[in-house]
């Protein structure tokens, strides 16, 4: 591990000033924040790629029990990315109104609140499991195999969670540079262990599916132990008062938290509805679909980066009325994101046949994959726009907005017509349907931008005229 760990906040990442930036500083600012979340994030994805091709080597069976855990783990997922908006923008903003005896308070009510409410969540999804897998269409074979492998999984969930719980903490101080190490490192942990606890190795026994489970608990365990350590070295938490704390900004905690947790929840929901669509086709599409469904996010890492980096600095603005510097941080965030995201995804989308035999050990699933990639690669351009326009609206204080496009997006752009490809041209139709789904979704996730900052823009002139009248 780095020796650079352990400088502080101020050592590792550049803090928005109330000084008017040029466009270069901006430039140079985001990279510098986003840079280290880039990194983290294509390490932390990245294991979930290595993860998925160790699985594809012992069989389809296993490999489509897993992608049938996906949209579960996606609701986990979204709950604690929720909580970590939540955290950040609340955070960022009392930092950036010169709070911070409040801010450290924040940050202890938030660490305990999170720990409960992520093991009550973990508890209701062990006692569902059997009805929910079988609505989403698994087997009596491929119950057997989640069986074994939901239990350890849930645990590494709840570790991930309470260390997302602690990065959004150091986001929202300005520090990028920690939780990018970490997700990094804790990829390597699982990389290293990936082999090792699920094919075995000398003395040591395989423990096939649920071994990818056991791996992901170790390694979540020692960035979460390695990243709490590091927090108690600095002065951002405060225990005491914290039940006043709580009575003062529940409320305030909830207006962010609840839309956000929403906003996460419903790709849950979706991809439960597509996995059961998909289902219906075939065993061998599920697993291509699953696989899929990790390359999206792997490919989003400059988007996801942008995501976690970005609404800490819009937080700060926000507190400090700087509304000029949200718009060109926008503009610019969004040209990052849609020349990015076309380039990769039409290089990607070229190398979709070797690509897929690469990451899947079976030709059947292989060839599915090929089918999915060159459609649905290209189309993340769109999609990362929406991305960047939700998780800044819940930084900028338009939590329902945000809500409100999580919804569109999902369940009137993309649902339907993944459901209407796959009734007219079967898998093929599922990528088609999901492209276009993601071009809709981004279009309309711009305007609503647009709009919401002009109806800001005009509150403040007549806020201004007022004052001077």
């Amino acid at each position: 591990m780095s020796s650079s760990m352990s400088t502080d906040a101020s050592a590792t990442s550049t803090p928005p000033t109330s000084e008017t930036p040029t466009t270069r500083e901006l430039m140079s600012r985001l990279w510098r924040s986003t840079l280290p979340m880039t990194l983290g994030i294509m390490g932390l994805l990245g294991f979930n790629l290595v993860d998925a091709a160790f699985v594809s080597h012992l069989g389809t069976a296993p490999l489509a029990a897993q992608s049938f855990t996906f949209p579960l783990t996606f609701l986990i997922i979204g709950v604690q990315v929720g909580m970590g908006i939540a955290i950040a923008a609340i955070v960022s903003r009392t930092l950036g109104a010169e709070d911070e005896a409040r801010a450290r308070r924040l940050g202890g009510v938030v660490l305990l609140g999170s720990g409960v409410l992520m093991a009550l969540l973990m508890l209701l999804l062990w006692v569902i499991r059997g009805p929910a897998f079988e609505l989403l269409g698994a087997n009596a074979t491929e119950m057997t195999l989640i069986e074994v492998y939901w239990g350890p999984s849930l645990i590494a969930s709840w570790l991930g969670a309470m260390a997302y719980v602690l990065y959004s903490l150091f986001r929202a101080h300005g520090d990028t540079r920690l939780p990018g190490e970490m997700m990094l490192l804790t990829s390597v942990f699982n990389l290293v262990l990936d082999p090792l606890l699920i094919f075995g190795a000398g003395p040591l026994p395989g423990f096939g599916l649920a071994g990818a489970a056991w791996a992901t608990v170790l390694s979540f365990g020692a960035g979460l132990a390695i990243t709490a350590f590091k927090l108690s070295r600095r002065d951002w938490m405060e225990y005491r008062g914290l039940w006043a704390e709580w009575q003062a900004s529940r409320r305030q905690l909830a207006g962010i938290a609840i839309p956000a947790i929403l906003c996460q929840m419903m790709p849950a929901l979706s991809a439960m509805l597509v996995t059961a669509i998909v289902a219906g086709l075939g065993q061998t599409e599920v697993a291509a679909w699953g696989i899929a469904s990790r390359l999206e996010t792997f490919s989003l890492i400059v988007v996801l980066a942008l995501t976690m980096s970005l609404p800490p600095w819009l937080g700060r603005c926000y507190g400090a009325g700087r509304w000029q510097e949200i718009r060109r941080l926008m503009n610019l965030a969004a040209r990052v994101v849609v020349i990015w995201q076309l380039v990769l995804g039409i290089i990607a989308a070229v190398l979709a046949t070797p690509l897929a035999y690469v990451l899947v050990g079976s030709d059947e699933v292989s060839a599915a994959l090929a089918v999915l990639l060159p459609w649905m690669l290209p189309s993340y351009s769109f999609l990362g726009i929406c991305m960047l326009v939700v998780s800044a609206a819940n930084a900028l204080g338009w939590p329902l907005r945000a809500t409100a496009l999580s919804f569109v997006r999902l369940f009137i752009c993309f649902m339907p017509a993944v459901w209407l490809g796959a009734h007219l041209d079967g898998l093929r139709g599922v990528a088609i349907g999901s492209a276009i789904g993601n071009l809709l979704a981004g279009v309309v996730a711009w305007r609503v931008y647009r709009q919401a900052l002009g109806d800001r823009g005009k509150s403040v002139r007549r806020h201004a005229y007022v004052a001077t009248t």
